[in-house]
């Protein structure tokens, strides 16, 4: 039985008391595991110190800080942990404010314990999935890196053989995400610095990618490719793409070689029908699980004539997602393999 972690934040210290009392069978059991602190700062300290904490429920109103700057300072610490809203009921801007900025869900005050606990419960069963399939990702990833004899070993070679190879056709939505003249940075800095500050970039996109239910299919050079499917993919994709512009550009590096460098990112995005397969060669054991087709390739191109800054979708994508994100037209552009020109829009927000 997996232990869930959760930990409460609140400057009103009775609360402490109702959760231990209101929970005690689960926490006796070993189910539930609780953590408490007083405001965001304590608790920033907490999930620092504490590894595994899948739920937050969190005051809104508290000294030193507040609640809604303890959301933001969690998204950026784990995508994985989820932040419930505990706040009184006439507090409804704040709670909008909270909702706005990824909470999973709020409970009022005065606290329904019943209700708490099916909120809680939900909220775990949510978790534990993200955490499912991020472990299912480690573990595919891991077997596309060591496919040798040692892993055959274990397994029937045909069947095995046979699986590895199988495709199916897919609807999903495909991004490339670039980040913008690093390459001049490679020639200017030395490796560590390049090295550290690719992985920090690939880093914020990951996250972002995972939050909204992505899968990050390969890193090339200083670009990522990833697949979002499922209900409503291509809005998935275009937040994501917005989460990763918005932190990117909030990025300054000051070099050692007495320069500063803004990076920016470049993003296509493109749904349709794709191929989903290992692509490779069984005989060498070098297979690599990703989509291929026309809907891939258009996506990476609409990403090479995106500016800094700039998320290009095409004109289907638009007519689905034009109500909802803010869209302005670039125009036609002339796309390579393709014999006439295609529209392209550019997401603002």
């Amino acid at each position: 039985m997996t232990k869930a972690k959760m930990l409460v934040v609140d400057d009103e210290s009775d609360l402490e008391l109702l959760i231990k009392q209101k929970f005690r069978r689960k926490i006796r059991e070993g189910s539930y595991e609780f953590y408490f602190a007083h405001n965001g700062a304590e608790a920033i300290q907490v999930l620092q110190q504490e590894s595994n904490i899948d739920l937050v429920l969190s005051d809104i109103n508290m000294p030193i800080m507040d609640g809604l700057t303890l959301l933001s300072k969690i998204s950026e610490l784990s995508p994985i942990i989820k932040v419930v809203m505990v706040s009184a009921y006439g507090d409804m801007d704040n709670i909008r404010i909270a909702m706005n900025r990824g909470a999973f869900d709020f409970v009022c005050k005065p606290v329904n314990f019943e209700d708490l606990e099916v909120t809680v419960e939900k909220t775990i069963q949510h978790v534990q999935q993200l955490r499912d399939t991020l472990q299912a990702i480690k573990e595919n990833n891991i077997l596309r890196m060591y496919v040798d004899e040692n892993v055959l070993s274990f397994m029937n070679r045909r069947e095995f053989e046979s699986s590895l190879m199988a495709n199916e056709v897919v609807e999903a939505t495909v991004v490339f995400m670039d980040i913008c003249g690093f390459t001049a940075i490679t020639e200017n800095v030395d490796a560590d610095t390049v090295v550290q500050l690719i992985n920090k970039y690939f880093d914020v996109m990951v996250k972002e990618i995972i939050a909204q239910n992505g899968h990050v299919d390969k890193f090339m050079g200083d670009a990522v490719m990833a697949v979002f499917r499922g209900e409503y993919h291509l809005d998935h994709a275009i937040e994501a793409a917005l989460a990763v512009r918005s932190h990117i550009q909030s990025i300054e590096e000051n070099l050692l070689n007495h320069t500063t460098y803004m990076p920016r990112v470049a993003i296509g995005i493109n749904s349709g029908e794709m191929i989903s397969g290992n692509i490779g060669s069984v005989s060498l054991r070098r297979l690599d699980y990703t989509v291929i087709g026309d809907t891939v390739n258009v996506a990476q191109r609409f990403q090479s004539v995106a500016k800094p800054n700039q998320i290009v979708i095409g004109h289907e994508a638009y007519l689905k997602v034009k109500e909802s994100f803010n869209c302005q037209p670039i125009g036609e552009v002339n796309l390579k393999n393709k014999a006439l020109p295609l529209m392209v829009y550019e997401v603002l927000e």
